[in-house]
């Protein structure tokens, strides 16, 4: 945190998590679908600026995605209704929800 001063009172500013980092990589996925199963894979993101391209693997089901990335929020268009939503954490972890937030996706860095 950084301190500024006004008037004899320090106000303590909080600082951004995720400074511009980029999320390229590959992660692992842990989540859980509509129905309450489990499921795990891999998933590859490729960013280029606030651009990010995603590809997941489930088994043997490969889905690709594009979308965007703004401060700590990612936003991928993966042909579906709704988007995935993520936030990307401060240890580097995406953490997200699909299907309207009825299903939920934790992306962890490789």
């Amino acid at each position: 945190m950084s301190a500024f001063v006004i008037a004899g009172a320090a106000l303590m500013v909080p600082q951004p998590i995720a400074a511009e980092r980029s999320i390229s990589g590959t992660y692992s996925i842990q989540g859980r679908n509509v129905e309450g199963q489990i499921y795990q894979g891999v998933a590859n993101i490729a960013q280029e600026g606030s651009f990010v391209n995603f590809e997941w693997r489930i088994g043997t089901q490969v889905i690709n995605g594009a979308g965007s990335v703004d401060g700590r929020v990612v936003t991928v268009d993966w042909g579906s209704d709704s988007p995935v939503m993520y936030v990307l954490m401060s240890d580097g972890e995406l953490h997200g929800t699909w299907a309207d937030g009825l299903a939920l996706d934790k992306l962890t860095p490789q």
